[in-house]
């Protein structure tokens, strides 16, 4: 795996998508099947990174926004796509009920309040517009966004972490949320949404397969098969669809 340019940011705000490979597709189609016709709609990438998915969003007819809070991710995100501006997830600067779909990619874990963050986007969504939801899941072995130890940032997967108990974790990666399915829960309960689909992903891999190759390959099989058994509670992400009702 390529080393993210910053250490710092990639603790604090994460790595966004750079190049676009069989992971970014696979979620990409899972996005477009979700939304169905809202496609073609107005819709907003909450937290957009460089803008990778606003990019390839963008052909799909509907009319695409992204919101970045990183200046210079944001800035980057700019020279792709218009429409991005630089601004916060906890008070996003949108009238209520102005789009038929809510991109959030793997941001949730890294904002300052994700509650807030969370009403904010049910806020500016249509009615039966939808919110596609992408966050680390807390039963996955491996924490992929590094720890802190001995006031130390170390960048990599590390195992295990996130089966600690929650103090202990959080102490070890206090720079990122993991979610279990009673957390989302949480953060939903109170408003006006229905969950439509739920469920927890393996990735793709493609750094393993670039390495590996077939064997790579057949690792990929094998997990993302596992997706369709209970031992998907190890998997690497929650993927959530939320309509607003």
């Amino acid at each position: 795996m390529d080393l993210p340019r910053d250490l710092e940011k990639a603790a604090l705000r994460g790595e966004p998508s750079y190049v676009w490979r069989a992971g970014q597709q696979r979620r990409l189609e899972m996005i477009l099947a979700a939304a169905s016709e809202r496609i073609r709609g107005i819709l907003l990438e909450n937290g957009c990174g460089v803008g990778m998915y606003v990019e390839h969003l963008s052909p799909l007819g509907g009319r695409v926004y992204g919101l970045e809070y990183d200046f210079d991710r944001a800035r980057e995100a700019g020279a792709r796509s218009p429409g991005i501006i630089n601004a916060a997830g906890e008070k996003l600067p949108y009238p209520d009920s102005t789009f038929d779909l809510i991109l959030s990619h793997e941001v949730l874990e890294h904002v300052q309040d994700d509650a807030d963050a969370v009403r904010e986007m049910v806020r500016v969504l249509r009615s039966n517009g939808r919110i596609v939801l992408f966050v680390p899941n807390r039963g996955y072995p491996f924490e992929t966004h590094g720890i802190y130890w001995r006031g130390k940032y170390h960048f990599g997967n590390i195992p295990f972490v996130n089966w600690l108990p929650r103090r202990w974790r959080n102490k070890l990666a206090p720079h990122v949320r993991v979610y279990s399915t009673g957390d989302l829960e949480k953060l939903f309960a109170a408003l006006p949404v229905r969950i439509v689909e739920r469920t927890v992903i393996f990735g793709a891999y493609d750094n393993l397969i670039a390495r590996f190759g077939v064997a790579g390959r057949l690792l990929r099989g094998l997990l993302q098969f596992l997706e369709r058994t209970p031992f998907r509670v190890f998997g690497l992400s929650h993927f959530w669809v939320v309509e607003k009702t």
